[in-house]
């Protein structure tokens, strides 16, 4: 099955080799987004709640480029460096996504890329 790179600039241009986002028939796999501005290519100032913010909005222009809404997100990850932070990160999550929501995992890392203290993949299915 081939595979399609999905990119817009309205989200952080990727930092490795890899793509935002890539559609395999009708899923779309999501690369994690941090909380990066896409205009600048540096880390938002704020805590937490202004990096899930970020990181979400990012990952929401990822999802419109590729042709969805956050509606069609299936399944999210989240990643936190401070798992004490977890209940801000679930307040902004919500007003993200409506029920149903998608499934999720959380997890704790020692680390992030930039510094970041929060990290979303997702995948996506297209109708």
């Amino acid at each position: 099955m081939p595979r399609n790179a999905i990119h817009t600039d309205a989200a952080p241009a990727a930092i490795g080799p890899y793509s935002q986002a890539t559609r395999a028939g009708h899923q779309v796999f999501f690369s994690g987004q941090i909380p990066l501005d896409p205009v600048t290519g540096t880390l938002v100032d704020g805590g937490i709640e202004a990096q899930a913010r970020r990181a979400f909005d990012n990952l929401k222009a990822v999802c419109t480029a590729a042709g969805g809404t956050m509606d069609d997100i299936v399944r999210v990850g989240l990643y936190l460096t401070d798992l004490s932070q977890f209940g801000t990160v679930n307040a902004v999550m919500g007003e993200y996504f409506a029920q149903p929501y998608p499934a999720r995992s959380t997890i704790e890392v020692s680390a992030l890329p930039k510094g970041a203290a929060f990290e979303v993949d997702a995948i996506m299915v297209l109708g």
